[in-house]
Order: structure tokens, then sequence, then C-alpha cells
């Protein structure tokens, strides 16, 4: 079964994340189909515009940590590592795909979840939906460009409180606060976000991909710099007591016990 089922039709390509199971967790698999999916809709002259969403109730509950990590050379977890090759080329896939891109929560987006749905052009969140940038829980900094978008979307005090108190932002909320384009009653949302599909698929292609260039191009720090620091804050905190014990705490489904070590 793909990661990832692809879907074009009337110019627009559905991309949803299939493992349902799992509440769509991020894994390598993961990151290797939505890369190859998003390569084939640029290079695909019928695909003018992208939906990414979820299958079942989650939009993506973060990245998979029953699959465990990869390892350092020195046996550590290689955190950096994973994130340059499972995360960063989605990221950047989307950021620069010269089409609109929607990403339709459809339930929870926790973690890399969060911040995948952040990199669409387009958020629409179902009512029930909601973000929650749960890195701090494992004793991590958010990554996967989650430190480059939130604060030019919500301030530096709204973003830290996302980030580092941890909580949850309802649809309503993110709306309110800027994060979501819109947010829709849960049975509305594929109708919605259908729409402003066949909206987007209508209009000029070229002049979306040059106001995407030009957004880009005006970003201080630039999102491939951002990716890069923070996979290398991330790295820095693998080996890190409190990271083992957030790790622990998920998988023993308990508070966690941080000492700052």
């Amino acid at each position: 079964m793909s990661e990832v089922k692809v879907e074009v039709r009337d110019g627009v390509c559905w991309l949803r994340l299939n493992r349902p199971e799992r509440r769509n967790a991020w894994s390598a698999a993961c990151g290797a189909a939505m890369t190859d999916a998003l390569l084939r809709a640029q290079a695909d002259p019928q695909v003018r515009c992208v939906v990414i969403t979820g299958e079942g109730e989650a939009f993506c509950a973060g990245v998979d940590l029953r699959d465990g990590f990869d390892r350092t050379p020195a046996g550590g977890p290689d955190l950096h590592g994973m994130h340059r090759r499972h995360f960063v080329p989605t990221i950047l896939g989307l950021r620069t795909l010269p089409l609109p891109v929607i990403t339709a929560v459809n339930g929870p987006a926790v973690g890399f979840g969060a911040s995948l749905a952040m990199a669409g052009d387009f958020l629409v969140m179902a009512e029930s939906a909601y973000l929650r940038l749960a890195f701090i829980s494992l004793g991590l900094n958010p990554d996967s460009g989650g430190t480059h978008m939130l604060p030019g979307l919500v301030g530096r005090q709204r973003a830290n409180e996302i980030a580092m108190l941890g909580e949850s932002v309802s649809a309503a909320k993110a709306v309110d606060w800027g994060i979501a384009h819109r947010a829709v009653p849960d049975g509305e949302l594929a109708a919605e976000v259908g729409e402003l599909a066949a909206r987007l698929a209508a209009g000029p292609s070229r002049a979306y991909a040059a106001i995407k260039r030009a957004f880009n191009a005006g970003e201080r720090p630039g999102l491939a710099e951002q990716l890069e620091l923070e996979g290398e804050l991330v790295q820095s905190l693998a080996e890190t007591k409190d990271f083992a014990e957030g790790v622990a705490a998920f998988r023993e489904r308990r508070p966690a016990r941080f000492d700052g070590h």
C-alpha cells in the first residue's frame, strides 16, 4: 500500500497521506513518496494545483517514533540526517513548487504534521482539527520549517506560546491568528477545498509561480538556510537526557520528567 495516494482530476493533484492506522505518522517511506509525487505533479502539464490531506481521522500525527531513528557513526540518534533526508525535501518541494498548494487539514496535525500544514500556500482546516508543535514534549526544537514559518505568521510572542508551551491551536484560533486561511465544518472540508482548488486550477498559473518565487525571495533568512539550522539544533539535542526521557515518556504514554540535561 502506497504511503501517499495520488489522484489527478480536473487540473488538481490530490495527495493523501495513507497511513490511517498510524494516524498518518510520517516515515522515511512517506518522505520518499511525497517528494516523488511533487516532482511528478510539477512535470505533469495537466496539473495546475496540488492538495495535500490525510486519509482517516488525522492529517499527520508527526514523525512515527515507533520506526526508531537512523544512527550516527558514533551510535547516537542521527536526527540531523533524518531531517535532511526525510523531511526537508518535502517542505522545500512544497514551498518552491511553481503551483499553488492547499493543505487540507482534516484532523490533528502534530509535530512535523503542523509544519507540513503550514508549508502550503492555503491552509484550510476542518473545525475539529488542530495544530500542535509537539516537539517540546520530546525536548526538541521545532523543525521542518516550523521555526521559519510560525513567527512570520503569528509574531514572536504567540510563536513562543505555541512552540515553548506545546499548546494545541484550534482551527478557529488558527484562522484568528493568521495561520490558516479558513476553517469549515468537518463534513464540508472536501467540498470547500475542491472549490478553492478548482478556482486556482483555472487561474494564471505562471502568475502564481511568480508570486511564490517573489514571496520566497523576500523571506530572510531563507527557508533552506533555516532548515539547515533547525537540523543542526535538533541534532545538538539528540544526545541529551531530556530527549531520551521525552521519547521514553511518549512510548510509555506518561508525562515526561525533564531535568535540563
